[in-house]
């Protein structure tokens, strides 16, 4: 499969967006439902946002060719963290991605993962596996908001593409 850099840098323009805009929400909880647990992997709105910020952090590293560090510690889950750092790191990842060729999208990324077990696999792919990861989560996020009686933010692709055009 082609991925494009053109493509790659899109992608990751619309999950800093949609991240940026569910991290704003989040914001306007109560701690009680910041912190509620619905019982899935991560629990809650609070622990959702912060498996997608610790997997943003991780992959950027893993294509950048850098040592992964932990993937969360507890400091991490803090909302000031994610209305700090993680834009931060979206930045990051645009001006790493600023540079990418169409040529580099097609190369082959070797890293470990969680388990120490080692993937081989084109580096557009894995970009498009961290958006896809991020807005598989960020759909469970607008899930537990409209189980709490809250609005979710409208955060499809098409609204982004409406947005920028």
């Amino acid at each position: 499969m082609q991925v494009s850099a053109e493509l790659v840098r899109s992608y990751l323009m619309y999950t800093a967006w949609a991240s940026g805009i569910l991290v704003s929400v989040a914001s306007k909880l109560k701690p009680e439902e910041l912190t509620r647990d619905f019982g899935t992997a991560d629990k809650s709105v609070l622990g959702t946002l912060v498996h997608i910020f610790g997997a943003d952090r991780i992959w950027l590293a893993r294509l950048k060719r850098e040592p992964a560090n932990q993937f969360l510690t507890n400091d991490d889950y803090r909302l000031e963290v994610l209305q700090h750092d993680w834009p931060i790191l979206h930045r990051a990842w645009g001006d790493w991605a600023a540079g990418l060729t169409d040529a580099d999208c097609q190369e082959q990324v070797s890293y470990s993962d969680m388990s120490g077990r080692p993937w081989n696999q084109p580096l557009g792919q894995l970009v498009l596996h961290v958006v896809n990861h991020g807005t598989h989560h960020r759909g469970q996020v607008s899930g537990f908001l409209r189980a709490m009686g809250h609005a979710p933010p409208k955060l499809d692709l098409v609204f982004f593409y409406r947005m920028i055009a």
